[in-house]
């Protein structure tokens, strides 16, 4: 599959021996992106030899491989690389591996079926589990019995009997996997348990057939065959828990259905959600979900969007009002006029973006790559000179094997695989149910240590729906022509400010605007009725040569009522000023005082006056403020900040923030905002509320909490348990649990993010 300029397409976790597809054959374009599903990866060593085999086809500009997602992302910088050649590469080392298909619906099926299949694989595995522990009690318990004075041994040959389906029939897969890593010269967790157990189960089957029934404490069968029932239990644990990391994508997933009711030719017709066109009339009856992205032409209801925005009350819906794919209609029935559908939905972007974040590598990631492909050669080394150092010692063999095969078995790259992805996954999803985005990881690794956090006014802390207050003419002239003048002028703009001006005059005839410029941060200018006229701040009236002192006056009481003043000139005169009030979101407040909470600054840069600045910042407590500042000078001020030794985020809706949002070390964009500030940022708020900015900061310092967390533990186990079994101090089995739970722990710890939510209490004031 590959994806379009913003694309990465949904999360799948295929399971082996999945009936495929053939893949595309057609090349893919240079500078595209090809995701694929990768079947077979057992740890992180599986994952190097993935990304090591993509990056080695000729054309493949950079190769990604997640474990916790089975996924590779692959970045081509040739026209001739297909992604069925990228398939084969992957299939020569061992591994299965299978394009995304394109079609949305397509994918929703594909995934419906491999979740089935999980399902199903999962209860297998559970009975070949709970067979291999049925097998293997008998063999342990003895060994558990004999602390107490009990002694249960069974007849050697009975052992025997015992281990081997345990061995060759549970313990399959661990051959398997372990010949396609020597067949590519390579190494993973299930070669390290394939030679321990086979040598302790091969030590005692040569034992048994040298001493007889002599043989009997001087056998290893119960280590091999609880090693391996505890590993099959760990990878059982494992996948289920795995499960749970990806929840969040696929309840995403769920809300986009897969038919539509569109009204052609003046029927009512279901049709596949993929084939409904821009502009038609699509009818959502009480309780479906919405199909598409558009805007109500008919109808009233209430829309559940908590799934998409996090917002947990049912938003009201009335003709004129947007409405986001997946969202739950209420009891009423809307007709919608069809302005996104398939990929280009809201909710298509956010599963992208989700997708993208999680399958991305954070920087710390690096180090795990590197440590994993030294790590089986290291430890095959370590286990074969703790055999000959015990040997030479004046051990026997036996003693000698235990140490070697305990070394083998307790070493776990699977952890340190799963240690980053994992809490990745959960982490990301666990915001995205909360309306916060995070398409970068590297982001989310800076978010952590933020310790400033620099906000947009308009449409940010303020409401971003200013209303028109004053309208000041000058010499007393008419109200009503200046007002006209200034509305046909702004009818080209997108600017808040300008829409105050147009809501004054609903209805009204406006003569046509021509040569229209809007000039970013400053104003807009325009002909109309053959008269050059330019609306804007003092900046731009400075710009045009504009003499404002018969202004001046009504200037100066506007903007000391902390409202914004603009100017309005023609044929480079001043003719009147307008005085427009933004609303302090109610949010704003409680957003400050929780960043304060968690010892963040907040400040405030302003294209507004210094009044209104002044005014904001004290309702607001802010730290800090700069008024006037235009687009550039935000930017040039996040990088003061950060020459200073600070740490800063951006938080923006608008045009004039990008440039900003893209300076900042973390760049934070209301997703209610333009799009070209959503895309430069980031983190992206899917709904306005300044409260979100603290809660995207506490998910980022707890998801890298709990990838250190988990590579410390990881690391741990290998590094403390490794020199123990050595030494002598490990059991086989008790190296098999150890090894077990290591990558168990990982994800659980990771699972704890799931429960995340934001937490408003701290910003709380008394009203």
């Amino acid at each position: 599959m590959l994806a379009t300029e913003q694309d990465r397409m949904l999360m799948s976790l295929a399971l082996e021996g999945k009936p495929r597809t053939a893949a595309p054959a057609v090349s893919a374009p240079p500078g595209a992106h090809v995701v694929l599903d990768i079947t077979g990866m057992t740890c992180a060593t599986c994952a190097g030899r993935v990304e090591n085999a993509l990056r080695r086809v000729p054309g493949v500009a950079q190769a990604s491989v997640n474990l916790a997602l089975e996924r590779a992302d692959v970045d081509l910088g040739a026209a001739d690389v297909t992604p069925a050649a990228l398939a084969a590469a992957v299939e020569r080392t061992g591994f299965g591996a299978h394009p995304r298909p394109p079609s949305a619906a397509e994918r929703r099926r594909e995934e419906d079926s491999r979740e089935a299949e999980r399902v199903a694989a999962e209860r297998r595995q559970l009975l070949l589990l709970v067979v291999s522990a049925v097998l293997t009690l008998p063999l342990v318990l003895p060994m558990v019995a004999a602390p107490f004075g009990l002694h249960l041994h069974l007849d050697p040959w009975v052992e025997l009997a015992l281990a081997t389906p345990v061995q060759f029939l549970i313990g399959g897969r661990f051959y398997k996997a372990a010949w396609k890593a020597v067949r590519a010269f390579s190494g993973n967790m299930d070669l390290l348990v394939a030679l321990g157990t086979t040598a302790a189960y091969a030590f005692s089957v040569y034992m048994l057939f040298a001493r007889g029934a002599d043989a009997s404490g001087h056998l290893y069968f119960e280590g091999a065959a609880a090693v391996i029932t505890l590993v099959v239990f760990g990878k059982w644990l494992e996948a289920r828990a795995k499960r749970g990391t990806t929840a969040a994508i696929r309840a995403l997933m769920t809300l986009r259905p897969e038919r539509a009711h569109v009204l052609r030719d003046g029927a009512e017709i279901d049709i596949g959600v993929d084939e409904v066109r821009p502009g038609e009339g699509v009818v959502v009856r009480p309780g479906e979900r919405i199909p598409v992205d558009g805007t109500v032409a008919e109808g009233e209801s209430e829309a559940d969007e908590s799934l998409i925005t996090g917002e947990s009350v049912p938003v009201v819906k009335r003709v004129g009002d947007k409405v986001t794919a997946g969202a739950l209609n209420g009891v009423g029935r809307l007709v919608v006029s069809a302005v996104a559908v398939g990929e280009d939905t809201t909710l298509a972007r956010i599963i992208r973006l989700v997708e993208n974040a999680q399958s991305g590598k954070a920087p710390v990631q690096r180090l795990v790559d590197q440590v994993s492909a030294v790590f089986v050669p290291a430890v095959i080394a370590i286990a074969l000179g703790a055999f000959i150092g015990w040997f030479a010692a004046g051990h026997g063999v036996e003693e000698a094997l235990i140490a070697a095969v305990s070394v083998l078995v307790i070493a776990c790259p699977c952890a340190l695989g799963l240690a980053t992805p994992a809490a990745l996954v959960a982490g990301t999803g666990a915001a995205a149910r909360a309306g916060i985005l995070v398409k970068d990881i590297e982001a989310l690794e800076r978010a952590a240590v933020v310790d400033t956090v620099v906000f947009d006014k308009t449409g940010t802390l303020t409401e971003g729906r200013p209303g028109l207050t004053d309208v000041v003419p000058v010499d007393g002239g008419d109200k009503d022509a200046l007002l006209r003048l200034a509305a046909a002028v702004q009818a080209g703009s997108e600017h808040p400010l300008a829409k105050a001006v147009l809501a004054a005059l609903p209805g009204v005839a406006l003569p046509p605007v021509e040569k229209f410029r809007a000039l970013v941060g400053r104003g807009v200018v325009g002909t109309v009725e053959g008269r050059v006229v330019a609306i804007g701040n003092r900046d731009l009236m400075q710009e045009l040569a504009v003499d404002i002192a018969a202004v001046a006056p009504a200037l100066a009481h506007i903007e000391g009522e902390a409202r914004t003043a603009v100017v309005v000139a023609a044929d480079g005169k001043p003719i009147g000023v307008l005085g427009i009030a933004d609303p302090i979101r109610p949010e704003a407040i409680e957003a400050v005082a929780l960043l304060a909470a968690r010892g963040v600054r907040s400040e405030m840069l302003t294209g507004d006056s210094e009044g209104v600045a002044a005014k904001v910042a004290g309702v607001l407590k802010l730290h800090a403020y700069k008024s006037s500042v235009k687009p550039a000078e935000k930017s040039a001020a996040l990088e003061a900040l950060k020459a200073a030794g600070r740490k800063p985020a951006m938080v923006g809706d608008g045009i004039n923030d990008a440039p900003a949002l893209a300076a900042a070390d973390v760049g934070i964009a209301i997703g209610t905002g333009a799009d070209v500030a959503v895309e430069a940022a980031p983190v992206t708020l899917m709904r306005p509320d300044p409260r979100l900015v603290a809660a995207a900061l506490d998910i980022s310092r707890r998801t890298v909490r709990k990838i250190r967390q988990n590579l410390f533990w990881a690391f741990v186990y290998n590094v403390v348990g490794i020199p123990l079994a050595a030494l002598g101090f490990l059991t086989p089995a008790l190296a098999g649990a150890a090894m077990a739970m290591s990558s168990v722990s990982v994800v659980t710890n990771s699972l704890w993010l799931k429960r995340w939510r934001p937490d408003f209490s701290a910003g709380q004031t008394k009203r």
